[in-house]
C-alpha cells in the first residue's frame, strides 16, 4: 500500500487541507513531498521502481523532498531580512 501512488496523492491532499486549517507552512512542505512521490510513482521509470521496492527508500525520499520543499517555501515566502521593521524612536520619548 505504501508504494501505491494514490496513497501518496491522498496524503498530499489531506496534508494540504491540514495546512489550510493550521497555517504556518509546515504541512505544505509535506504535502508537496507526498505529491512529488505520488507523481513519481505514478509516472514510473527506473528510479520509481527502485524506490518502490523498498519502503525505507520510499519514506527516506519523501522526507528529503519534503524538507527541501519546506526550506524552499520558507525562503520564498519569508520576505527576506527587509520584512522586519525595527523602531528606534518611540513617540512617547519626547
Amino acid at each position: 500500500m505504501i508504494s501505491d501512488p494514490w496513497t501518496w496523492i491522498i496524503a498530499a491532499v489531506v496534508l494540504a487541507a491540514l495546512e489550510v486549517v493550521i497555517p504556518g507552512y509546515v504541512f505544505l512542505g509535506f504535502a508537496i513531498g507526498a505529491a512529488a512521490i505520488g507523481l513519481l510513482l505514478g509516472v514510473g521509470g527506473p528510479f520509481a521502481a527502485w524506490i518502490a521496492g523498498s519502503g525505507t527508500l520510499l519514506v527516506l525520499s519523501f522526507a528529503v523532498v519534503s524538507v527541501l520543499a519546506w526550506i524552499g517555501l520558507r525562503r520564498w515566502l519569508s520576505g527576506g531580512a527587509k520584512s522586519v521593521r525595527r523602531i528606534e524612536n518611540d513617540i512617547n520619548d519626547d
